[in-house]
């Protein structure tokens, strides 16, 4: 029996991942369709099978009529030599509560439900594709970036480079902290160019407002320690296999002592050849309140 195209059939919980990981895929060169129709998958095999190698379908559980049918589809589309690998994605339900109150979606079996009533008949519902998984990701505790990062290792066969990338995300506790950070470090006790009428309304990206803040002889101490701290503990996150780390410093509006903190340490990890990622999320906040 001839080997046919690669199938990677996406499933699991509304929530857990499903259109991060299609779109990773997408980016891995596989040829994606999203809510193919269980009864479709053969057809979709067929069709696309001549023309691409690597395919990918994602089913939810909207196809619900047709659920019951998946093993034995599934079972047919081995023995016809089509390599398939089904590929489910799960979280916990206080992780995709959470997650469709940040974006407000209506969890697609809701109806006039409670949210964890709809979760929980999702689950019954997709018990049959989950049932013959080859792979279960439990993405309750990853971020975007992490999903991504597993499922790119996976689908190319590539082992991890051993270095993990770093995100510095500053911020302003006035607005609240961030949910994402695996460490969050409080930096208020640094001098503050918000006391200062001629640095107030600049931000801590402009040369007079860092120097304001990083020359002062408690910030270096403070940064000479975080940094010693950060090459003692990045080794160990690697060796540990995690690939990605979110840093987030806090000030008290996230536009001077933050943001000039981060770019600092942007600066000391880069020349280590950390790969490093800024994100100021509350630089312009004011701005945007005040419009």
């Amino acid at each position: 029996m001839s080997a046919g195209p690669t199938l990677v059939v996406v499933s699991g919980l509304s929530g857990a991942g499903r259109t991060t990981v299609m779109k990773a895929l997408e980016d891995l060169g596989y040829y994606c369709v999203d809510n193919v129709p269980v009864v479709l998958l053969e057809p979709f095999v067929d069709l696309f099978g001549e023309g691409a190698d690597r395919l990918v379908a994602v089913i939810d559980m909207r196809e619900r009529r047709f659920l019951d049918d998946f093993p034995e589809i599934h079972a047919r589309l081995r023995e016809r030599g089509v390599l398939t690998e089904l590929l489910f994605l799960d979280a916990s339900d206080e992780a995709l509560v959470k997650r469709f109150d940040e974006t407000r979606r209506v969890h697609p079996a809701r109806g006039k439900s409670s949210l964890l009533d709809a979760i929980a008949r999702e689950r019954e519902i997709l018990a049959p594709v989950a049932a013959r998984a080859d792979l279960v990701l439990d993405t309750t505790e990853m971020t975007v970036h992490e999903l991504k990062r597993v499922v790119t290792r996976r689908y190319t066969g590539n082992a991890p480079s051993g270095r993990i990338e770093v995100e510095l995300l500053s911020f302003g506790f006035r607005y609240g902290a961030p949910d994402v950070a695996d460490l969050q470090i409080d930096v208020r006790f640094l001098p503050n160019p918000n006391f200062e009428p001629e640095l107030r309304e600049r931000t801590g990206l402009e040369a007079d407002v860092s120097a304001y803040v990083l020359e002062r002889p408690p910030t270096q101490a403070f940064l000479t320690r975080l940094v010693e701290f950060l090459d003692f503990l990045l080794p160990l996150y690697e060796e540990e296999g995690k690939v990605y780390l979110t840093i987030a410093i806090g000030c008290t509006g996230g536009r001077h002592r933050s943001v000039a903190i981060v770019a600092e340490l942007e600066r000391c990890l880069s020349d280590r050849e950390i790969d490093v990622r800024v994100t100021h999320r509350d630089l312009d906040r004011h701005r945007r309140t005040e419009a």
